[in-house]
């Protein structure tokens, strides 16, 4: 184990927060800008909280050049939680909705839409267990669409995907849980991007919405008030107490990737973090063996294999022992991943590369 006592942090999520942000959060943890007090006993009405939410909306507006014409909203429940209120809110009746399906989240998503209306599957990769990202040119939409939804990346499958469908008129919603700020994207190409905070962008607790106000007119209201899009908008994510601890210290790691050089220093690190490791599977020469096609390899979650049962449980201990944690894959698809998120230091990946070509120099 390197980085003084601290883990090489490769799990799923919650996962790896940047150090700099916990070590600022400990030494703000008792007296928060002078106040006598923690971010955490803070009114969530008062001067000072207030500046912290509203701050930390101004950094993911910066970071992501979101536009005045979307909303920026702090919602409680996960991604899990999204899965319901986005047909709650959009799935008008006689409407249908496409879903894409790169994996379990897509699977649940479209469970949830099931219960409020009629989605369909547009196009879907599960004949692999999910192995690639369904192309472009085989996503069949109909016309009687209300949205588009898909899962941009695939934590328990290690696909990403690499362009988004162009749906025209039709809404595009994104759950963007796991690879959000990882690198560019063109927020104008979504009507809606949704975000657990806890691979990405802060702990587990807040989940981000971004939404395009002229879909969030046409919102149903005739539903519970706390599932409203458009409660969270009026009274700016407001109208209830929100986890406010988990919105400053999302603040503060926006901050951290703005002073880290922003999305495009960001991506650059993501890739050389990512190729360290399929590198190792590559030049192995089939004793490790992905799970995702090369065109639809994640950079957030690098999902493998070893060649023989018995080693992989033994490469797993061996790992663990050696201050790797997380590195069990998904039970649905087993083997081995490594969840390379933003926070996950250059260093830990070149440690479990290295990890990697000597265990089977061993084992060969």
């Amino acid at each position: 184990m390197n980085q003084g006592n601290r883990a090489y942090n490769f799990n799923a999520g919650p996962s790896a927060l940047p150090l700099a942000v916990l070590e600022k959060a400990q030494q703000e943890l008792l007296d928060f800008r002078g106040t006598g007090m923690s971010v955490m006993e803070l009114s969530h009405r008062g001067d000072v909280y207030e500046e912290v939410h509203n701050q930390a909306i101004a950094r993911l507006k910066d970071l992501l050049s979101i536009s005045d014409d979307y909303e920026v909203l702090f919602v409680q429940g996960g991604g899990s939680m999204q899965f319901s209120m986005v047909p709650m809110n959009f799935l008008q009746p006689g409407k249908t909705a496409a879903y894409i399906m790169t994996g379990a989240w897509s699977e649940k998503a479209f469970g949830e839409a099931k219960l409020f209306g009629e989605p369909y599957h547009a196009a879907s990769s599960k004949d692999s267990n999910y192995r690639y990202i369904p192309k472009l040119e085989d996503i069949k939409f109909q016309e009687s669409d209300a949205y588009v939804h898909l899962t941009s990346n695939n934590t328990i499958f290690g696909t990403q995907w690499r362009e988004f469908p162009d749906t025209g008129s039709v809404p595009l919603i994104a759950d963007m849980s796991s690879d959000i700020l990882s690198k560019p994207i063109d927020v104008n190409q979504f009507a809606m991007i949704y975000a657990g905070a806890q691979k990405n962008l802060g702990p587990s607790g807040v989940t981000v919405v971004i939404l395009r106000k002229d879909l969030l007119e046409k919102a149903n209201t005739n539903i519970p008030t706390m599932l409203q899009y458009g409660i969270y908008a009026k009274n700016n994510s407001l109208y209830n107490t929100p986890p406010t601890f988990g919105i400053y210290l999302l603040g503060e790691v926006l901050n951290w990737v703005q002073e880290t050089g922003g999305l495009a220093e960001l991506t650059k690190r993501n890739e050389e973090k990512a190729k360290l490791i399929y590198d190792a599977i590559d030049a192995s020469n089939g004793f490790y063996y992905g799970h995702a096609e090369p065109e639809s390899r994640s950079l957030m979650n690098i999902t493998f294999r070893v060649k023989d049962e018995a080693l992989e449980k033994q490469f797993l201990a061996e790992a663990k022992k050696e201050g790797f944690v997380g590195l069990n894959g998904h039970r649905s698809v087993g083997g081995c991943r490594a969840s390379a998120y933003n926070a996950v230091p250059y260093e830990a990946c070149k440690a479990l590369s290295q990890f990697m070509v000597q265990f089977q120099a061993k084992h060969s």
